[in-house]
């Protein structure tokens, strides 16, 4: 039996709480809880340092109460008395696994569909045209659990078919990884998508699945998932029009902006657009980049070093 209805509908995708999802996460946890709601300044500092390290996060000094809270559930689940013995146990070889856990939850931010909507207006009206005379290719860096490369889609699929386009979405994280190959949403995640593409590249969900939504398989297929640490050159020598990394620079200090945007820039085309968030900036940094708007940039071609024409000229 299909678990998911022909299409998602105004009427046909009710919005649900999530009660029943923080319910069961708390449940019968009290006691752990409180004896993992203390964190020593020494673990803690010993945990940002290594999510700096490793993912180039930079936790403020003032965030531990953020780290408990996503943290103390694993301690429960690997039966640690504290963070200090936390910590020994994600340092040994048999931690390795619980490891990604950390990383993954404290790394992992929220997002949603069609989120700073400007964005997929300028891609739509201003990027799309001069660059479809040959497939457009975009690279989502920063894809968290898909509800941005999923939106990308949709407005590329509209505009373009199901040829025209190629779109590759990566993260650090292999859970969120996970969840985005899967497709599968809650339906109160589609309060900020437009009305035409619920219909278009939504499933409502039946049986066990009611109170959820997928997205067409049709689309699912056409979007590439694969892990990425941005502080490392993606392993493809393919180059892209488009590159989303949007809301995730604000994590990182200013060196390692620098080195992202210079990964950024290797696989991106003279001509080429980058989008970061409205509250991100790359202005000051050494980089190939003009402003064309507030949080979006064009890559110059070589030739050019004062204006975009030449640039523009290269995908026209």
């Amino acid at each position: 039996m299909n678990k998911f209805a022909s299409t998602v509908g105004e009427s046909a995708a009710p919005r649900r709480a999530s009660e029943n999802f923080r319910a069961s996460t708390i449940s019968g946890a009290g006691e752990i809880r409180s004896m993992t709601m203390d964190i020593s300044k020494v673990a803690f500092d010993q945990i940002r340092d290594y999510v700096y390290r490793t993912a180039g996060i930079n936790i403020g000094a003032d965030k531990s109460a953020m780290v408990v809270g996503r943290l103390w559930r694993r301690l429960e689940i690997s039966k640690c008395v504290d963070y200090e013995a936390y910590l020994t146990f994600v340092s040994s070889a048999e931690g390795i696994n619980e490891r990604h856990y950390m990383l993954d939850l404290l790394t992992t931010n929220e997002t949603y569909f069609f989120r700073e909507p400007a964005h997929f207006d300028f891609l739509r009206h201003k990027i799309i045209q001069p660059v479809s005379r040959h497939k457009i290719k975009v690279w989502c860096g920063a894809s968290s659990t898909g509800e941005e490369p999923y939106s990308l889609a949709m407005v590329l699929q509209e505009a373009l078919g199901d040829h025209g386009w190629d779109l590759l979405a990566t993260d650090i994280s292999h859970t969120v990884l996970a969840h985005a190959r899967a497709g599968i949403y809650r339906t109160e995640r589609l309060d900020c998508m437009p009305e035409h593409y619920l219909k278009n590249f939504c499933l409502r969900g039946v049986n066990e699945f009611s109170g959820k939504m997928a997205i067409a398989k049709s689309l699912v297929s056409n979007v590439r998932f694969d892990h990425h640490n941005l502080l490392q050159p993606l392993a493809t020598t393919e180059m892209f029009d488009v590159v989303f990394l949007r809301n995730v620079l604000i994590y990182f200090d200013q060196p390692t902006k620098q080195k992202v945007i210079e990964h950024i820039l290797q696989r991106l085309r003279p001509g080429g657009w980058l989008i970061v968030g409205h509250c991100e900036s790359i202005q000051g940094f050494k980089n190939e980049m003009s402003l064309v708007t507030p949080s979006i940039y064009r890559k110059l071609n070589a030739t050019s070093t004062t204006s975009t024409s030449t640039a523009e000229a290269s995908l026209a």
